[in-house]
């Protein structure tokens, strides 16, 4: 097993031969990045002597577990993507963190970032979940993050609802790519409230299969600047939007013309040679439906058919008017 600890410090022949000229203890206060990515660390051990670090770099190690890096105040950016660590926490004294890599772990919630109130950059992609698991996020860590997070990467995590992460108003990259996003109406809604965003990747979600995805979501989103790795051109986008008020202004001046009015009867005529025979649609009393008598219509005086066969040749009187109609 292999502990992460000023012992392995001193035998890493990328640190401690850079400054021989100090005594070990002296030379671990001035170090402000460690780099041991890639050398089978699975826990992290006593680094309290490095009071200075601002950069760690473990990705692709085995480690289980967030632990002992409470004494790391200066800390801004930590790279752990690629261990086994199945949850965040520990994090409440990094309150100068910016960027946090997690990717590629077992993660399931993210929580316990309450107090990273200088959090910039939170990756969360690719994390080894069991089979049917979707990641979840805590409502309490999204509304810390409100005011300070600008890049959110959570790709190929089975998510199919992205609402609760409508309260980070400050974000401005967002990539969603290879989960499981379908409804297009939430994503309008969501980005909507995103007035920062200016790249967006949700490639590989069954949203991206909707009529017009690419020009709703142009639309919507005002300060896009790249979608799905495509960049949006200003004419346009100014062309969508234009198009959108149009359309938008159509419909409510065809909605103000349709409004219903009171029923009115149709009045009733014998004279079908002027058009004025019962139509379907329109209200008839009982009263006048007996007053109304077949009269012989232009059609039939043309087909010379007498008004005596009319009730005995019902069928073939329908033929031929239907044939003339045709």
């Amino acid at each position: 097993m292999v502990h992460l600890n000023v012992d392995l410090i001193a035998k890493s022949k990328n640190h401690f031969k850079k400054k021989r000229g100090l005594s070990f203890p002296e030379y671990l206060k001035t170090l402000t990045h460690l780099h041991f990515s890639s050398k089978n660390i699975e826990d992290i051990g006593d680094l309290s002597m490095c009071r200075n670090l601002t950069v760690l770099y473990l990705y692709d190690n085995q480690i289980t577990q967030i632990s002992n890096l409470g004494f790391a105040s200066n800390l801004t950016h930590l790279y752990m993507q690629n261990n086994n660590i199945t949850q965040i926490e520990n994090l409440s004294n990094l309150q100068m963190l910016s960027k946090l890599y997690l990717g590629g772990n077992r993660i399931a919630v993210v929580e316990g970032l309450e107090q990273l109130s200088e959090l910039k950059e939170l990756h969360l992609e690719n994390q080894k979940l069991a089979p049917g698991e979707k990641l979840l996020f805590d409502p309490r860590t999204l509304l810390s993050l409100s005011e300070s997070l600008c890049v959110l990467n959570i790709n190929n995590n089975n998510i199919d609802d992205i609402r609760d992460l409508a309260v980070l108003k400050e974000l401005q990259h967002f990539s969603a790519a290879d989960n499981k996003l379908h409804i297009m109406e939430e994503l309008e809604d969501v980005c909507s409230l995103w007035p920062q965003l200016l790249q967006m990747d949700l490639s590989g979600n069954p949203v991206c299969k909707k009529t017009k995805y690419r020009d709703r979501l142009i639309t919507v989103c005002k300060s896009l600047e790249v979608l799905d790795g495509k960049e949006i051109n200003e004419l346009t986008r100014q062309f969508l939007i234009n198009w959108k008020a149009s359309k938008e202004a159509k419909k409510k001046k065809n909605n103000t013309h349709m409004l219903p009015g009171p029923l009115i009867p149709y009045p009733l005529s014998n004279d079908f040679n002027m058009g004025q025979g019962p139509h379907p649609g329109h209200i008839y009393s009982h009263a006048s439906m007996q007053r109304w008598k077949p009269q012989q219509s232009l059609r039939m005086q043309k087909l010379k058919i007498p008004m005596s066969g009319l009730h005995s040749h019902v069928a073939i009187s329908s033929d031929i008017c239907s044939h003339v109609d045709a």
